[in-house]
C-alpha cells in the first residue's frame, strides 16, 4: 500500500510540475532577440551617421555612438524600461554596450536605499564585475603570450 500511495504521490507531482513549468518557443524567443538585438544595434548606427553628418571624425564618431547608447541604456534602466525589453527580447538586450551599462546601473538603483557607501559602491558591480575581471586578466595574459612570441620572432 505505501508503494502505491507513492507513487501516486510521485504521479501527482509530476504533474503539477508539468502545468507549473513554463513552455518557451526557441524559434520565437530566438527571433525576438534578434529583433531587439537588431533595433539596438540599427539605433547604434543611426547615431553614428548622424555624428558623420555633423562632420565629426570616425573615431569620434564611435565614441560619441558609446556614449549616447550607454546613457540611453542607462536611463531606460533607471525609468525601468530596460528591464522590460530585456524580459521581452531575452539575449538581443545582451548587446555588448547596453548590456553592460544595464549591468552596471541596475544594483546601483537597487540598492541606492543603503546609502553611497554600502549600497552603491559595494554592489554596483555585482553583475558586471566578473565581466571586467576575466576580461582585464585575459588581456594580460594573452599580451604576456604576445609578448614572449615577439622574443622568439
Amino acid at each position: 500500500m505505501d508503494k502505491i500511495e507513492r507513487l501516486k504521490q510521485k504521479k501527482q507531482y509530476e504533474k503539477y510540475v508539468k502545468e507549473k513549468t513554463p513552455r518557451h518557443n526557441v524559434w520565437v524567443n530566438m527571433l525576438k532577440a534578434f529583433v531587439l538585438g537588431g533595433l539596438i544595434c540599427c539605433l547604434g548606427q543611426v547615431i553614428f551617421h548622424y555624428c558623420e553628418l555633423r562632420g565629426l571624425d570616425q573615431n569620434m564618431c564611435g565614441s560619441w555612438t558609446s556614449m549616447t547608447l550607454v546613457l540611453l541604456s542607462v536611463i531606460l534602466t533607471g525609468t525601468g524600461i530596460y528591464p522590460r525589453l530585456a524580459k521581452w527580447g531575452g539575449a538581443g538586450a545582451l548587446v555588448p554596450i547596453t548590456g553592460f551599462a544595464n549591468s552596471v546601473a541596475a544594483p546601483a538603483i537597487e540598492y541606492k536605499k543603503e546609502g553611497q557607501v554600502f549600497g552603491i559602491g559595494c554592489k554596483i558591480f555585482t553583475i558586471a564585475g566578473p565581466v571586467i575581471l576575466y576580461g582585464i586578466f585575459t588581456s594580460w595574459a594573452l599580451g604576456l603570450i604576445y609578448w614572449i612570441g615577439t622574443l622568439f620572432a
